[in-house]
């Protein structure tokens, strides 16, 4: 794909309501106004593999913690993902101050009598003290979307999901910004794992020239010696069961974390 020609996968672009029900709009708009009443600190956006997550435990045992929204729709596209991006879902993420507890004491009261002695009172006085470098809540965005885009080719759809980044640091300078690779799908070998890989291979090669941006793959221990995969981690071959979730939830909760954890200075230095 040369450097003049417009990729499809990177066009912002709203799902047709060919249904009449208007439920991708709805969607749009409720995520639109969740981050008005709340202050994320980490976001996920994506298709259906995100938007399920949250049905399972799982979410709630790692990632509701996070203070997390779960922006995830069903059959999204690399395409629809970077219209309501550019389309209000991103307008209300609010600055605020991250407070911690902390303590100035010991402080000594006044003594109380007991008896012909008087024993003095010792107490902590606890003050909240800012954490400044928090200039805004939003700490980490997860992207997790191109397993849709069946009518662009491999590169074509890496360059829209570089297309999401590229926003993302654009809008949320201070946010780091997570790429989940795309899983295997299908029961065994077949043309669209292969562009699945082909597309995580791209990513891996653009994602670390964006500097706050990078790559995690998620998708070990899926395909089993002999090409197939069990129905106990993807049900249909494609969506993850409970036990699928788990599975990639622990190495992205790990990496959220140590994010999460960073000090100003490695924030910083992570930026440069």
């Amino acid at each position: 794909m040369s450097g003049d020609e417009i990729n499809p996968a990177a066009v912002a672009q709203a799902v047709e309501d060919v249904q009449g029900d208007d439920r991708w709009m709805s969607q749009h708009t409720r995520f639109v106004q969740e981050c008005k009443d709340a202050e994320p600190e980490v976001l996920f956006i994506g298709d259906s593999m995100v938007q399920l997550m949250q049905q399972y435990e799982i979410w709630r045992e790692l990632f509701s913690p996070l203070h997390a929204l779960n922006f995830g729709i069903g059959g999204d596209t690399t395409c629809n993902v970077l219209w309501r991006l550019q389309n209000g879902e991103l307008d209300n993420i609010r600055p605020k101050v991250r407070f911690n507890w902390a303590s100035t004491g010991p402080e000594r009261e006044k003594s109380t009598a007991q008896g012909n002695s008087f024993v003095p009172v010792m107490h902590f006085i606890q003050i909240r003290t800012p954490n400044q470098y928090l200039i805004g809540p939003l700490q980490v965005t997860v992207v997790w979307v191109g397993t849709n885009n069946h009518e662009h080719s491999a590169e074509q759809v890496a360059g829209g999901i570089l297309a999401i980044a590229q926003l993302l640091t654009s809008r949320l300078p201070k946010t780091k910004v997570v790429v989940l690779g795309l899983l295997a799908r299908g029961d065994g070998p077949n043309p669209l794992r292969e562009k699945n890989a082909a597309v995580n291979g791209f990513l891996r090669s653009w994602l670390p020239r964006l500097g706050q941006a990078q790559f995690l793959d998620v998708g070990a221990g899926f395909v089993h010696s002999d090409g197939t995969i069990s129905t106990r981690d993807m049900f249909d071959f494609l969506h993850l069961t409970a036990a699928g979730y788990r599975a990639i939830a622990k190495p992205l909760s790990d990496l959220l974390l140590q994010i999460l954890d960073e000090t100003p200075e490695e924030k910083r230095a992570s930026l440069v």
